[in-house]
């Protein structure tokens, strides 16, 4: 069984991912503004679960690495790690850009059920997703842990997912939050880059590590 240290890790790894500024997150958080705190939780639900459709996938991957090859493990380590080095620099660059991104208000009068379907879409229509997942689960997991411990590490990645959309739901909900988050993108963007360049190489140094592939 993978042991607590392995799972914290995934779930840290898996939440500097999904609490990062993107087109998903920055999409709730316009519609926790504009739609309130229900609605926005609805569709938070609805891009929880879209990420839950990728990290199934991700894990069907995962498992056939760990059951065939320890070598191909090692592989995607270091496709992991170089994945995480990449979005380093994407939230690095990101610090640069000016902070007076205009963001546009949501005035669609649609029903709950809708919300719900048009968050799963949004992560459901995004495929990259699925390399975020194998380079969370990557992080924690070693040549000679089996399918209980994949599955493990998959559950605190769906626990995280939903918690980190339920905070911006919940954060931005309130009045003047986004002005904030705006004037703070930078800093945000700043740490993100940071802890991704941390985790991946940390993780190439984990694919190069004997005990890794032994």
């Amino acid at each position: 069984m993978i042991d607590l240290f392995s799972l914290l890790s995934i779930g840290l790894a898996f939440f500097v991912i999904a609490v990062s500024p993107g087109p998903a997150n920055i999409s709730n958080a316009t519609i926790a503004m504009s739609k309130g705190r229900i609605t926005s939780l609805i569709y938070g639900a609805g891009l929880s679960t879209g990420l839950v459709f990728w990290g199934v996938i991700a894990a069907s991957g995962m498992g056939a690495v760990l059951q065939n090859s320890i070598y191909l493990l090692m592989a995607l380590k270091i496709f992991g790690g170089l994945y995480l080095l990449r979005l380093a620099y994407l939230s690095a660059k990101e610090t640069m850009k000016s902070n007076s991104s205009n963001i546009e208000m949501i005035d669609e009068n649609v029903s709950g059920k809708s919300w719900f379907f048009r968050g799963v879409i949004m992560n459901i229509s995004n495929p990259k997703t699925v390399i975020a997942w194998m380079a969370a689960l990557s992080v924690g997991l070693g040549s000679n842990d089996g399918i209980l411990s994949l599955v493990s590490g998959l559950l605190v990645c769906m626990i995280v997912g939903f918690a980190t959309n339920a905070m911006y739901s919940i954060c931005f909900s309130y009045r003047g939050v986004m002005n904030w988050y705006l004037r703070a993108s930078r800093w945000i963007n700043g740490i993100a880059s940071f802890l991704f360049a941390i985790a991946g190489v940390g993780l190439l140094r984990s694919a190069f590590n004997r005990s890794s592939v032994s």
